[in-house]
């Protein structure tokens, strides 16, 4: 037993010694493996691929949009350039940003005017009545009636007629011995525009005749019928108005801000919209020089031919004139690449290469605009690439990131409305591989898109009433509307859309509150309409359908945009200017 016992003991020593041993000893020994994936576990940030300001040192969800985040790849944390932000190649095709690379073009600026056909006021006379007397017959009897140069038009009754016609028959039987007496009964007679004819018939019958004709002095169309048989007329008062239609005049509204491309000389071509397919062309013969104070257009005029007469007064008619800018304005961009904020242009240069970019704000000064782009002035080189698509994605990761953005220039910290707790902005690389994805959200978040779109209705109204006051109201709460609605419940694709909505509609909603202006908030309306058919057409269809309308003469006649839950058109880009101006070019449903 006592052996036992001994033998017990030994054996727990040993296990003791072994034990002690390895806890003294054995940390040289320890998996340099083990030990790498251990600190690489604790220097690993993770990021969100689709908020790459986003930073942790764990694993998790992302606290804007509940994306799960991703592994920052190391050596991400460039420092080259601190006005810059960076984003990850796959967070870049995630949010679809596109860039070109900026180049010398032809610069041709388009212009759209719209007017109608009008007649040619140096053809358009009046016939008047060459004597005093009564309509006894009307042969023409209603305008739009053609006539042709010695037409009788009508008969008339006149007691001075008369007087002259008996005086003539005297004069007659003594013309002979009077010969003189004759001549000026007969100039007379003609000087009341009484025909050759009727002066035979007069001499041949010796009959004085009580309803003597009056007789058309040009051919034409009858605009304008202004007498009835009855009437009593004076002596050069006026019968009809007859206008000459061979040639026309096609007068074209243009915006004061169009004027400086437009020139007497220049060749325009235009449309009417009852004759589909066929083009008409004409030199601008005259500018106004004056500006209508109201509508902010003058005139521009156009003489055409007009021999088959298939052009007619008040036909409307749309026209393009094209300016070359190429001498002096070379450098084109996109409208899609510029950002305005009413006192600035600005885009984003993209840096880097293509698999760590890097965007940095850059100021611009525009010159004309040509329809889909800019001409840039000033603030760009030739061979610079700049962001074309995705731009507010770019500028929202900006302005998290603490850099120079739209809205905040010099950069600096901005209340994102999140509390992010140690999560520090910058820009990140994520290692996954984007893929295509629909757009799909929630039944919850459509309904919260779809109170937008009603807050949005109510801008609108108030913008056709012109009721500056009531607009402030419906933007601050279409403002309200966007915080409401559950970025966390959309997939990658339709997140991006949606962010790159965002932060444009929220800098456009505090103009409104900060602006009382009604034809400030008109012109900041026309991009929160282009940022909410985007939206519409995005995540549509809704409950009920919503049309897209367009004024052709908004935004400096470059046209424009709106949404309406209504087909009838109402024009909030103008009011009661031109309330009817516009039409429905899509619906969604």
């Amino acid at each position: 037993m006592k052996n036992v016992s001994s033998k017990v003991w030994i054996a727990l020593a040993l296990v003791a010694g072994v034990f002690i041993g390895a806890l003294f000893f054995g940390g040289s020994k320890e998996n340099p493996k083990a030990k790498e994936a251990e600190h690489e576990h604790e220097s690993t940030t993770w990021t969100c691929s689709m908020h790459p300001q986003i930073r942790s040192q764990e694993p998790g969800q992302c606290p804007i949009c509940g994306m799960d985040l991703i592994p920052l790849a190391k050596g991400a944390d460039h420092k080259d350039n601190p006005m810059a932000v960076k984003m990850s190649a796959t967070a870049a095709k995630l949010a679809n940003i596109q860039t070109i690379v900026v180049g010398k073009e032809n610069a041709i600026k388009s212009i759209r005017l719209n007017g109608k056909v009008m007649p040619n006021e140096r053809l358009v006379k009046t016939q008047p009545s060459h004597v005093d007397g009564r309509i006894e017959e009307l042969l023409v009897n209603t305008t739009g009636e053609e006539v042709k140069a010695g037409q009788k038009l009508a008969s008339i009754y006149s007691p001075e007629l008369i007087a002259a016609q008996q005086e003539l028959l005297q004069a007659v039987q003594i013309k002979d011995k009077q010969p003189a007496l004759y001549k000026a009964s007969l100039e007379k007679l003609k000087s009341l525009r009484v025909a050759e004819s009727q002066i035979k018939e007069l001499e041949s019958s010796g009959k004085v005749m009580e309803n003597i004709g009056i007789y058309a002095d040009r051919s034409g169309i009858v605009l304008d019928k202004k007498v009835n048989v009855g009437d009593y007329l004076k002596k050069g008062e006026a019968l009809f108005t007859i206008a000459d239609l061979s040639k026309v005049w096609v007068v074209f509204d243009a915006y004061e801000g169009d004027l400086n491309f437009i020139d007497v000389g220049d060749e325009l071509s235009f449309t009417v919209a009852s004759l589909p397919g066929k083009d008409f062309s004409g030199k601008i013969t005259f500018v106004n020089p004056t500006v209508n104070a109201q509508t902010r257009v003058t005139s521009v005029r156009v003489e055409v031919k007009n021999t088959d007469g298939k052009l007619r007064p008040e036909m409307f008619a749309v026209a393009k004139v094209q300016s070359d800018l190429s001498k002096t304005n070379e450098l084109i961009l996109p409208k899609t690449a510029v950002m305005w904020t009413g006192e600035r242009s600005v885009v984003y240069v993209q840096g880097g290469d293509n698999e760590e970019p890097s965007y940095e704000l850059r100021e611009v000064l525009l010159g004309p605009s040509l329809g889909n782009g800019y001409s840039i002035a000033s603030g760009l080189e030739v061979g610079e690439r700049v962001v074309i698509n995705g731009t507010f994605t770019v500028d929202a990761a900006a302005q998290l990131a603490g850099k120079p953005s739209m809205m905040n220039p010099k950069g600096g910290a901005v209340m994102t409305g999140h509390n992010h707790g140690n999560m520090e902005m910058s820009s990140a690389e994520g290692k996954s591989e984007a893929k295509e994805m629909n757009m799909d959200i929630s039944e919850a978040t459509k309904k919260e898109i779809s109170a937008l779109l009603q807050s949005y209705f109510e801008l609108k109204d108030a913008l056709v009433t012109s009721d500056k006051n009531v607009a402030v109201k419906a933007a601050a709460k279409m403002e309200a509307a966007l915080d409401k609605v559950k970025m966390g419940e959309m997939n990658e694709m339709a997140h991006a859309k949606w962010m790159e909505a965002l932060p444009v509609l929220r800098s456009l909603m505090t103009k409104f509150n900060s602006e009382a202006n009604i034809d400030v908030q008109r012109k900041a309306f026309l991009r929160v309409s282009e940022e909410m058919v985007q939206i519409a057409e995005t995540f549509g269809p809704f409950d009920k359908p919503i049309y897209v309308l367009n004024c052709p003469m908004a935004d400096n006649n470059q046209g424009g945009d709106w949404l309406s839950d209504s087909e009838e058109v109402m024009n909030p880009y103008y009011g009661d200017m031109m309330l009817k101006c516009g039409d429905v070019k899509k619906k969604i449903d």
